[in-house]
């Protein structure tokens, strides 16, 4: 097929791209560079299935593909709060631009969601048909909100027009590719506990987060989109709960560090526990995680330490 990766360059899109083009697939990676890298695609450039393209999803684009990736927005709180504006947009008016491509070429979407449309959770672990408890005009409602929109534009597409739409609800993803400066839990740790500086924990570090190793991720990525009869939404992410003290612990453990734990104030709106019911893409998509927080970190941790001594 020829199939289009919006945020192609980004931690989990150029894993993506490797996936597809290794299936034997053309695939046309779109990005706006604001947070995916051209290093991350750079060793893709020979492939003669393989095409860039330099955009951004908030305007619309022409090209014939069979299949849509849609992950094009920052998902980094110190990236989409840089300009919240900008990121309700590519979850309002991008989506849009990309359904109407989907309509017009008669492609399956497939939208990449996220664990945030549950917000700070008064249901544990989280199950698909939870509502979620989301604040709509906090910092973090341009990414909540966007993606609960996205969503909504999906299905509204779907029942009206008879777009071909997948939804996953992504949770924590890592591993390597992700930016040094990417400012997410784990980038953060591993950089600082690599650079000997303090690992900074906003509140006390009870918080919970489920970390899913980006090759589990992608695999599920493909299975949802070629999964015929289920259009979702579907948890993906591992459902194995870990506090973020216990993340900074490990991190320290695994990079031989001698960096401490310091605690500063509570992030605005951060969810204070997060872990997926993954019951669904265990009996639809026959998935489930295998790679775990040890495992994955060690696999991530050399690339990391490469960036920084390089």
């Amino acid at each position: 097929m020829r199939i289009l990766v919006t945020g192609g360059a980004g931690l989990i899109g150029s894993h993506l791209c490797d996936s597809l083009l290794a299936q034997g697939h053309e695939v046309v990676c779109l990005d706006n560079y604001f947070t995916g890298s051209k290093r991350n695609i750079f060793h893709l450039l020979d492939s003669k299935n393989f095409e860039i393209l330099r955009h951004d999803i908030i305007n619309p684009v022409d090209i014939e593909v069979e299949q849509i990736y849609n992950l094009a927005c920052p998902a980094s709180p110190v990236f989409y709060q840089f300009n919240p504006v900008r990121t309700i947009q590519a979850n309002v008016l991008g989506v849009t631009n990309m359904l109407e491509l989907a309509k017009r070429t008669r492609a399956r979407i497939l939208q990449a969601s996220t664990s945030e449309v549950y917000g700070d959770p008064r249901v544990h672990p989280q199950p698909e048909d939870y509502w979620g408890n989301v604040n709509p005009i906090g910092v973090r409602a341009c990414y909540d909100e966007g993606k609960r929109v996205a969503e909504t534009l999906m299905m509204d597409y779907g029942r009206q027009d008879r777009v071909d739409i997948r939804i996953v609800r992504i949770f924590n993803t890592y591993g390597p590719r992700m930016a040094v400066n990417d400012g997410r839990v784990v980038s953060n740790f591993i950089v600082q506990a690599l650079k000997g500086e303090d690992l900074r924990i906003n509140g006390n570090g009870m918080q919970t987060r489920s970390f899913c190793f980006v090759s589990d991720l992608v695999r599920g990525l493909v299975g949802m989109m070629n999964q015929d009869d289920f259009r979702g939404p579907v948890n993906l992410g591992n459902p194995r709960e870990l506090t973020i003290l216990d993340l900074a612990r490990k991190t320290i453990q695994l990079t031989e560090s001698s960096a401490s734990i310091v605690h500063g104030e509570a992030a605005s709106d951060d969810p204070v526990r997060r872990q997926p019911d993954i019951a669904l893409a265990r009996q639809i998509l026959r998935w489930e995680p295998t790679i775990d927080i040890d495992e994955g970190l060690e696999l991530t941790i050399p690339y990391f330490r490469q960036q920084v001594t390089s």
